[in-house]
């Protein structure tokens, strides 16, 4: 189990000094824990006996296996097709079904690490048309970004999808206000000036980051203020990004429901100006 979840499984019974030391660990993950103990100490004003204290209470021997096992989340966070071709269960040509029951055990595995409560947050924050909506991805999950925002500006106005050219992003970062959203995707293998984005955006602007992850987690998380770590290992040399889309797509069938009456006069308007737009070019 990954320390994170560790973390939060424990937290009921920490001490106040615990939890002094926890919210140091998972504002900066997994680095923060990577550091010396003494330097950890240093950092969180926690001394170095409250932090072995702190590691056994959550499961490790001593500090040592504690920053092993960051570590090996660490490593698994970076791995590649070529890492994940060791680990493969292959895929027969003929067995299709197979590989869509292990897409259906991912979304099975994505309505457990997303709460009820959550999607409702977030699926409202959607809808609120006083704020902005700012949205990226890396360089393969911009095509779900893409996606997502195209569906959103149906839905509603002022929703922007920045090009992947990080020249660009400061025109973006002088937009945003602080009620804004800017949701990032961004799975395992990441893409370093995403964060970059993530914590300039928060400290010029106050902006929202709603991060879209795996259960690695994006350095971005550090920076986002809503998480969702998605399952994304089906046993190919491949990532799926299924459970990604079909949390999207539900997010989207939710956020039009909440103000629909709004949000079908604009579909229809919206459809209205295309039609008359593909009529004209036919001409």
């Amino acid at each position: 189990m990954q320390i994170r979840k560790l973390i939060s499984q424990n937290s009921e019974s920490f001490t106040s000094t615990e939890h002094k030391l926890s919210a140091a660990l998972l504002a900066d993950y997994p680095f923060a824990g990577l550091n010396p103990i003494q330097d950890l100490s240093a950092l969180t004003k926690v001394s170095t006996a409250s932090i072995s204290r702190f590691v056994n209470k959550i499961g490790f021997k001593g500090y040592h296996e504690f920053q092993r096992q960051l570590i090996e989340e660490l490593k698994a966070g970076q791995r590649s097709p070529i890492d994940l071709y060791e680990t493969r269960r292959p895929v027969s040509h003929d067995n299709f079904a197979d590989f869509v029951g292990r897409a259906n055990r991912l979304m099975d595995m994505a309505t457990e690490t997303v709460t009820s409560a959550q999607f409702e947050v977030l699926c409202k924050l959607f809808a609120d048309e006083q704020r902005n909506i700012f949205v990226i991805g890396g360089r393969i999950s911009d095509t779900i970004a893409q996606f997502f925002s195209r569906h959103l500006q149906q839905i509603r106005p002022r929703v922007y999808h920045l090009p992947s050219d990080p020249e660009t992003w400061p025109e973006y970062i002088l937009r945003m206000k602080s009620k804004d959203i800017l949701v990032i995707i961004d799975f395992r293998r990441y893409q370093p000036n995403l964060a970059s984005l993530a914590e300039h955006a928060v400290k010029e602007k106050g902006t929202q980051i709603v991060l879209f992850t795996d259960k690695w987690l994006s350095p971005i998380a550090g920076s986002a203020k809503h998480i969702l770590g998605l399952p994304i290992e089906i046993g190919t040399i491949w990532d799926s990004y299924v459970s990604a889309f079909a949390l999207i797509e539900a997010m989207l069938a939710r956020t039009s429901e909440i103000n629909w009456d709004v949000v079908g006069q604009r579909i229809e308007s919206w459809d209205a100006l295309r039609i008359s737009m593909e009529q004209k070019d036919d001409k």
